[in-house]
């Protein structure tokens, strides 16, 4: 006889391994993925921290830009991140100064023809950065050759980088001056945990910016006329 639809499933709320398993069920990927919000719930003030330091940077004197890059799906999250940021998350603003690299498809293969794979990032990162711009990259793992190429650039041209990963340590972690990582084995939860930080991120954002009416007013704004 089979449980009626709604009914609790008969498992146990432990997080399986990908060492036990191939794949998870949808309970398997619900138990890992509420296990994993306990670390995002740890680390919010350093969400929050990271909306404010982003406000500072692209609001400041020098209105500095914000460059963002990751491979497969997180690459999908790295646009997101600059969309919201060029368009607006929730409340209407002004738009700001950010760039996901990974979306640059001539400069990727250019670069991919002509440089190493590690070059991929770190070359464009060196070409659209200035001294206090921000880099936030995103990797599961925190071993993407190319993604920690790019932090490493970075931080030698004098940028913040903040990093989006998985169990820590890893190599990207310790580039990065701060990091943000998710204790899960496995890809998907650690995505899906990114994704609720970047929106943490946006929102401290949105909140620092508006917050002080000379951050938006002081911006050129574009009339559409009807």
């Amino acid at each position: 006889m089979t449980a009626p639809l709604g009914a609790a499933p008969l498992r146990t709320a432990e997080v399986v391994s990908p060492e036990a398993c191939t794949h998870l069920t949808g309970q398997d990927h619900v138990t890992s993925l509420t296990a994993a919000l306990r670390d995002v719930s740890a680390q919010v003030g350093t969400l929050d921290r990271w909306g404010r330091l982003i406000a500072d940077v692209l609001c400041g004197p020098g209105r500095g830009r914000l460059m963002a890059a990751g491979n497969g799906g997180s690459a999908a999250q790295a646009q997101h991140l600059t969309a919201e940021l060029v368009g607006r998350y929730r409340a209407d603003r002004p738009p700001f100064s950010a760039i996901c690299l990974n979306a640059e498809t001539s400069s990727l293969t250019a670069i991919a023809n002509d440089y190493p794979a590690d070059e991929l990032f770190a070359r464009q990162v060196e070409a659209h950065g200035r001294p206090g711009d921000v880099v936030v990259v995103l990797s599961t793992s925190g071993r993407s050759p190319n993604i920690v190429a790019a932090a490493h650039r970075a931080r030698r041209a004098g940028m913040t980088v903040l990093a989006m990963t998985g169990p820590a340590p890893n190599p990207l972690a310790a580039a990065a001056d701060d990091a943000f990582c998710i204790d899960s084995e496995w890809t998907a939860t650690v995505q899906e945990c990114h994704l609720v930080a970047l929106h943490l991120v946006c929102a401290a954002f949105d909140s620092a910016v508006l917050a002080e009416p000379a951050r938006t007013d002081s911006q050129d704004r574009v009339e559409v006329l009807p």
